[in-house]
């Protein structure tokens, strides 16, 4: 008797063949990379933001590299615009609600401006997006045999607390509850609803806020790791989150926080 076990091979299912994927704040950062690794995995990508000449130079790299990108400029705050553009997409499969802000101050300090465009770009807009996605895949019942995804990225500041950062880590907690509801309501519905929790990354953006030595070794020392993230981390779980590897993964958060918030 043949008591041999045979497994289904693992690394196909990290392809994106055939699929389309949309990327908020794609210009730029941890987007442009989210974008890049969707597309090298096989997905085409519909490239979104605010700045046409960013989405253009991303759209050049991924074709460069043999990808297919689309670029789409569009402010995610403007609900009617954006829902008329994923509106408008002949399919849809793959969300990354990566489009967000932080405007590091005191919490006495904030100001209503700063709380309404926080609040609105952080957390109203992945709702719009994420609302205006699903229906766009709820169109085609016999497509989602596939299965449809959508990833929010959130961050390490949706599951703690820390100074100076009180309108932020509300934010990230709103999307890591909107996270969990989406994925318990969607789930019978062949939508999976995730997140990604990334510790500081290096990028620009944040470069600017860790603006000296001390700030850039504080956060440093509350990182067991010892360094900041890479951009190519968070578009590694991206790519897991959004394939069919993780077909049984939904309603989580998968932390690339190099250990901060195991402390």
């Amino acid at each position: 008797m043949n008591t041999a076990t045979t497994f289904n091979r693992v690394l196909p299912m990290f392809r994106l063949d055939g699929r389309t994927a949309l990327i908020t704040g794609a210009g730029a950062g941890i987007g442009a990379a989210i974008a890049a690794a969707l597309a090298e995995a096989g997905a085409e990508v519909v490239l979104v933001s605010l700045v046409q000449k960013e989405l253009e130079t991303v759209a050049a790299h991924i074709a460069e590299t043999g990808g297919r990108a689309i670029v789409r400029e569009c402010d995610v705050t403007d609900s009617t615009a954006v829902r008329a553009l994923i509106r408008e997409l002949p399919r849809l499969d793959i969300v990354v609600n990566n489009a967000g802000t932080n405007i590091p101050e005191p919490f006495v300090e904030v100001t209503d401006e700063h709380l309404d465009f926080m609040c609105n770009l952080n957390v109203r807009a992945a709702f719009v997006v994420s609302q205006a996605a699903v229906r766009k895949m709820l169109e085609d019942p016999e497509r989602l045999a596939t299965g449809g995804a959508v990833i929010n990225v959130s961050s390490q500041m949706g599951h703690i607390g820390s100074p100076n950062r009180t309108v932020y880590c509300m934010n990230k907690h709103a999307i890591e509850g909107l996270t969990k509801a989406m994925a318990v309501e969607l789930a019978d519905k062949g939508v999976r609803v995730n997140s990604i929790g990334p510790t500081f990354v290096d990028t620009p953006l944040v470069r600017k806020i860790v603006d000296t030595k001390e700030k850039f070794d504080f956060l440093v020392s509350k990182i067991p790791m010892g360094h900041m993230a890479k951009v190519e981390d968070i578009a590694a779980a991206a790519v897991y989150l959004a394939s069919p590897a993780a077909a049984m993964v939904t309603g989580t958060c998968v932390l690339v926080d190099g250990g901060w918030t195991a402390q």
